[in-house]
């Protein structure tokens, strides 16, 4: 609604990057307003499903089984596209793609805009100590940082191979390339607010330990980042 609110009843041409099909990934498109306005173009793009089609993993949450409202009959013009090439151009943003560490299909995403540039990868598994090269390579001196950083170490240590990223290498990922903020994502459904709390508080503990200039937060709803500001 908040679109919708924002451009009242201006045409939107809309793109949605999606980082795999997973269902918490996914869900939330049969809700989204703009879907069902005729003066919405929507272009969804992202990597085939691990065993059916994008288009295929897309709509079929919206089969009859699952949604009153049949994906055919959605009143806006939606394009769905498997990434065929992992650099493309939406209007005046770079896009760049890189496979994540995530069972499936998954990519992150960085966005170089004229304003400043953000990487984004909700859900992956940074190796230890942050010595993931083409990781580091890719989101090098990025301006902000969304990143998987669900477990502390202990935690991790039972979790090791789920795909999701432990606070500590994550902080050290962002530190060895030189990012400016790093966003702590993908919360683990079972951490409350003071454990996130501590997460923040621990992370800023790495970074001065390591004489860093990294700035850290966590990811919170309605959370709004502005680039290009300080």
């Amino acid at each position: 609604m908040a679109l919708l609110d924002e451009f009242k009843q201006k045409p939107l041409q809309l793109t949605l990057l999606l980082s795999h099909t997973h269902w918490d990934h996914i869900q939330g498109l049969p809700f989204f307003a703009p879907l069902y306005e005729a003066n919405c173009r929507l272009h969804i793009l992202g990597c085939e499903g691990a065993r059916k089609s994008l288009v295929a993993a897309v709509t079929g949450q919206m089969e009859s089984t699952y949604f009153p409202v049949a994906f055919s009959k959605l009143p806006s013009n939606i394009a769905i596209e498997e990434l065929k090439d992992f650099n493309l151009t939406v209007g005046s943003v770079r896009v760049r793609a890189l496979r994540a560490n995530h069972p499936g299909v998954t990519v992150g995403y960085r966005l170089n805009t004229p304003a400043g540039s953000l990487a984004f990868f909700p859900d992956t598994e940074p190796r230890k100590g942050g010595e993931d090269r083409d990781m580091i390579d890719f989101v090098s001196g990025v301006d902000v940082l969304i990143l998987d950083s669900q477990y502390d170490r202990a935690e991790y240590e039972t979790h090791t191979g789920w795909g999701h990223g432990c606070l500590d290498d994550s902080v050290a990922l962002a530190l060895t390339a030189g990012v400016k903020k790093l966003i702590l994502f993908h919360h683990d459904p079972d951490h409350d607010d003071k454990k996130i709390d501590a997460f923040v508080v621990y992370a800023r503990r790495l970074v001065a330990k390591a004489k860093g200039k990294l700035k850290i937060e966590a990811a919170r709803e309605g959370m709004t980042l502005l680039l290009g500001k300080k």
